[in-house]
């Protein structure tokens, strides 16, 4: 993360966005580990739940936006899972030495 520190400074907007990709990136990976891991294509995970493989693959698309919590409860119920969240505490800027 100091890598990305230096390059992004202290401009609260672009941390939020990168932020915003990351997790955005990590459900689309939950979703594709997930699924692999069950031995499911992204039609037959689609078929589970009742919709179309085009929305399992916008799902694990890392750029995609549309995360609902629903649809992921969907998700980890057809595999046989359960959604555990949790509330962690952002990573505190190093102070600097002065």
């Amino acid at each position: 993360m100091v890598k990305i520190d230096r390059m992004i400074g202290d401009d609260p907007a672009l941390r939020a966005m990168i932020e915003e990709e990351i997790q955005n990136r990590e459900v689309a990976s939950l979703i594709y580990e997930a699924r692999t891991k069950a031995g499911l294509t992204q039609a037959a995970l689609a078929r589970l739940i009742g919709t179309r493989q085009p929305t399992i693959a916008r799902l694990e698309d890392a750029d995609y936006e549309g995360h609902s919590l629903s649809m992921l409860r969907r998700i980890a119920e057809a595999l046989g899972m359960r959604i555990a969240l949790q509330f962690v505490p952002k990573a505190r800027k190093p102070k600097s030495a002065a």
